[in-house]
């Protein structure tokens, strides 16, 4: 899938459906125990990405039946020897350094989890389908459109090896999103018209220089503010939003028109990234998803999704008490795996990834950007040539001026492609 043809909506509706479906029918955890437990051999897994979300879904993983942790990988070495200290794994097989991912993929592991930051994900999923390796990959699973490009031609290779793959955007294994979804489908709301999409909050960490901190290492501790490794907040938090809207719709927009800035949070040690976006995106029939997505502390906080449609309107997510959809998303992904079916949720996962990289094109510019051509030419921000030559010695796709400061989008003059 090299072209935006190839990524069509056609091909979207088709995957993403049958995506869907296999979260609703494994959306009982007894049943996917049960499914999975079958199978007696242990499925061996390394960690790629020793953050607080990499362990955490290492903590998620572990909660299931038949399976071990092997190794772990991290660009930091603190990283990976306190992963491996927590999981009690052995200290020789934790590697640290920006080709630590290749080292834990070549051991005799059944499923690598991609945790690190989001403008590694394309590549760290590529080697590990590339090996022969199932994988569970945390959102959002690119920063750009060659990230995307890249994404698409590997779920096509996972699925021409019959690899499963999941991807850790939870609420399509989350009960009352499930349950929500299916209402719809059977008219709860009619004919849905449009969707609105929110995540709005007060922001996250912000990790100070330290002592002997060269430029790359710095922005990797604080990857969240810088564009080639986040995406923007955009990306990073509200995809689980815009995934929503998608799955309502059953398509991906087609174009996005938005606007956005940094009003609050400015200052140096907040890098690159805006502090607030509104995107109104369109989908091929006409109807509409309006997003917003914020970081401002004391502003309005609201994290939902709603639909409306020709008879009322109301919240996506509904009734319904299930596991955690955390821990469920690793459940459903190993049931697939000892019951070899037909499982890969990359699908949607890269096209609800790049729907926020839409947004974030458009908010950037100030302009509408139209889904095929982002994807044919939108510009690279991550590093894809030599990545794994990389140390915290080698200079970032951005650096300061004289002053300190990032360079930041300015709408209007930024171009998206």
């Amino acid at each position: 899938m090299d072209h935006p043809k190839q990524s069509s909506r056609r091909e979207f509706m088709k995957r993403s459906t049958a995506a869907a479906a296999g979260a609703a029918l494994a959306g009982n955890l007894s049943i996917a125990r049960s499914a999975h437990a079958q199978g007696s051999d242990v499925l061996k897994a390394v960690l790629i990405g020793c953050g607080g979300r990499g362990t955490g879904a290492a903590g998620n993983y572990l909660r299931n039946e038949n399976v071990s942790l092997i190794a772990v990988a991290d660009a930091f070495e603190n990283n990976a020897k306190g992963a491996a200290n927590r999981y009690n794994v052995p200290q020789e097989m934790a590697f640290w350094g920006f080709d630590a991912y290749r080292k834990a993929i070549a051991t005799d592991c059944d499923i690598c989890i991609i945790a690190t930051s989001p403008g590694f994900r394309p590549i760290h999923y590529t080697a590990a389908i590339e090996a022969g390796k199932h994988v569970f990959m945390e959102k959002p699973c690119c920063t750009d459109a060659p990230g995307f490009n890249m994404l698409m031609k590997t779920n096509t290779l996972a699925d021409e090896k019959g690899l499963k793959v999941g991807v850790g955007l939870q609420r399509h294994h989350q009960q009352s999103y499930i349950n929500g979804i299916n209402e719809i489908r059977d008219g709860k709301y009619g004919d849905v018209l449009f969707t609105r999409v929110y995540w709005n909050g007060g922001g996250v960490w912000v990790r100070g220089r330290e002592e002997g901190d060269t430029e790359m290492r710095y922005q990797m501790r604080n990857w969240y503010y810088f564009v080639w490794l986040c995406g923007d907040n955009i990306c990073e938090q509200h995809v689980h939003n815009l995934d929503i809207g998608n799955w309502v719709m059953n398509d991906h927009p087609v174009e996005a028109n938005a606007m956005g800035g940094r009003e609050v949070r400015k200052g140096k040690d907040h890098g690159q990234i805006f502090d607030h976006h509104f995107v109104e995106y369109t989908y091929a029939d006409g109807r509409k998803m309006f997003s917003q997505c914020r970081h401002i502390p004391g502003a309005w906080g609201n994290v939902s999704e709603a639909a409306h449609g020709t008879k009322g309107a109301g919240g996506v997510s509904s009734r319904g008490r299930g596991p955690n959809p955390y821990d469920q998303e690793h459940t459903d992904l190993i049931a697939a795996i000892r019951n070899n079916e037909k499982y890969n949720e990359g699908w949607f996962g890269a096209t609800s990834s790049f729907t926020a990289v839409l947004g974030r094109m458009a908010s950037y510019s100030g302009k509408v950007v139209k889904w095929d051509d982002a994807v044919k030419s939108g510009p690279a921000e991550m590093i894809y040539e030599n990545h794994d030559q990389l140390t915290m010695n080698s200079t970032p796709p951005v650096v300061p001026d004289e002053d300190g400061n990032y360079p930041v989008a300015v709408p209007g003059s930024y171009k998206p492609y």
